[in-house]
């Protein structure tokens, strides 16, 4: 209130606030950096997010050509970032943001002064009407929305596209696609270039890599890089060579277009995964070069399928939802436990195949 909130908005947002153990909990571990590279895409872009993504694209030509015309942002990247980030909607998260950025506030975790200024934001889109109070509600970190903006990114660059007066990237598609395409913009995208090609390494690659180490397509040409499907390269352009997996795994030059995806999250699975979804539905195939593992990842079908593999199995993981959480971890190192595996925890093919697959 101090700040300039009114009272009648403060007050209710506090009402009955307690920490949050899974807000504590997620802060110490975020997927993106803990998830094997092949784990996180297989989940990402499976083929049910590509279909989806295809209907959606379909389904909102009008508004995300108007979108492209105006930002000149890939409409395909658009709409792979709204896939990712809330599965086009239907998963937008369940934490009341008020009370999980208070959480992260009072708790002793890093960057409170971050997580202050979130939280301010976060009231002061109710207080100028943008939102209501009970559309707060979004990610342990405090994105919300369609596209999963923080409150402070949202205060920024959010965009009235639908024209009803209102910046509302919670129940407005327009609103939300248009202020993502908005930031992307204002990150840096370069209108009509790539953001990503696959491609293979000599056999042993010891050269320059990562995203910012960039040359010339013609100086990766030298370098005995080749696009995945045969073909040469060659140009002026720069790009980064990106080594999810080291170099017997997949391969991939991203230009600046990937780095202005990558400040969406700044983190590469996340960039690659965006990207990667964008390809397929634009209509370009799966990856060419098999993960360096003997034990893939699993689509958002075949981890529901685990866990009724496992209840089926006598198991407790609570509700098959899909998700892999500490119940499902916990039944899976016990199956793998009881049949003879190395227990790791993990949702892979290996224990699916297992248990029946």
């Amino acid at each position: 209130m101090a700040e300039g909130i009114d009272p009648e908005i403060a007050r209710p947002a506090f009402a009955g606030a307690q920490p949050l153990e899974t807000v504590q909990r997620f802060s110490t571990a975020q997927p993106e950096f803990v998830t094997p590279i092949w784990d996180y895409l297989a989940f990402l872009v499976d083929d049910q997010r590509v279909a989806d993504g295809q209907r959606m694209f379909d389904q909102y030509a009008a508004t995300l050509a108007a979108i492209e015309e105006r930002f000149g942002v890939d409409r395909h990247v658009v709409v792979a970032i709204w896939g990712v980030e809330s599965d086009y909607g239907n998963e937008r998260g369940n934490h009341f943001l008020p009370h999980a950025l208070a959480t992260l506030v009072c708790a002793g975790t890093r960057r409170q002064d971050f997580w202050q200024g979130e939280l301010m934001a976060a009231l002061r889109l109710v207080d100028q009407g943008d939102l209501e109070l009970n559309e707060l509600y979004g990610s342990w970190a405090g994105a919300f929305g369609q596209t999963q903006f923080i409150p402070s990114t949202y205060a920024r660059l959010a965009i009235d596209f639908d024209g009803d007066q209102r910046r509302d990237l919670v129940r407005s598609i327009p609103d939300a696609l248009a202020s993502t395409a908005n930031y992307l913009s204002r990150a840096g995208w370069r209108t009509g270039e790539p953001w990503l090609i696959e491609v293979k390494v000599p056999r042993g690659y010891r050269g320059p890599s990562g995203r910012e180490n960039k040359a010339s397509l013609s100086t990766w040409a030298t370098r005995g890089v080749r696009r995945a499907d045969g073909a040469e390269i060659g140009g002026e352009r720069r790009a980064g060579l990106l080594l999810p997996a080291g170099a017997a795994g997949p391969a991939f030059l991203t230009f600046a277009n990937f780095d202005a995806i990558y400040s969406y999250n700044h983190a590469e699975s996340y960039a690659l995964a965006i990207s990667h979804l964008a390809d397929r539905i634009a209509g370009y195939p799966a990856l060419r070069t098999p993960w360096p593992t003997d034990d893939p990842g699993l689509s958002r079908a075949e981890r529901r399928r685990l866990q009724e593999r496992l209840v089926a199995s006598g198991y407790d993981i609570g509700e098959v939802d899909g998700k892999i959480g500490p119940k499902t971890r916990a039944a899976i190192r016990a199956a793998e436990q009881d049949l003879g595996l190395e227990v790791t925890g993990r949702a892979g093919k290996r224990i699916l195949n297992s248990l029946g697959g």
